[in-house]
């Protein structure tokens, strides 16, 4: 992924407000060329200690993407007052960019 892109994706994931969340897809298109799946690739490789809210970022539909963080993703979200319906999904009102 080109730089600037990588930066761009990176500064949107930052301006994510505490107590919401967005997709992957969402990212992607306030991008110049990123997709839901090149988002995904630039959270798998943040560096270790970094402090971007990886967290906030979910897949569509309003659930947590399959990976081995998923717990850890539920509990941070959880803490920021996030809530989740019996089905196990974000309900509409907490996803940023209204």
């Amino acid at each position: 992924m080109r730089a600037e892109l990588r930066e761009q994706v990176t500064t949107i994931i930052a301006s994510i407000p505490a107590g919401r969340v967005t997709t992957y897809g969402r990212i992607a298109k306030m991008t110049e060329g990123a997709t839901a799946r090149s988002v995904g690739a630039v959270l798998r490789t943040l560096p270790e200690g970094h402090r971007l809210p990886w967290f906030r970022v979910v897949a569509a539909g309003g659930r947590l993407a399959d990976h081995e963080g998923a717990s850890e993703q539920r509990r941070l979200l959880a803490a920021e007052g996030v809530v989740f319906d019996e089905r196990g999904r974000i309900p509409a009102h907490c996803f940023w960019p209204e």
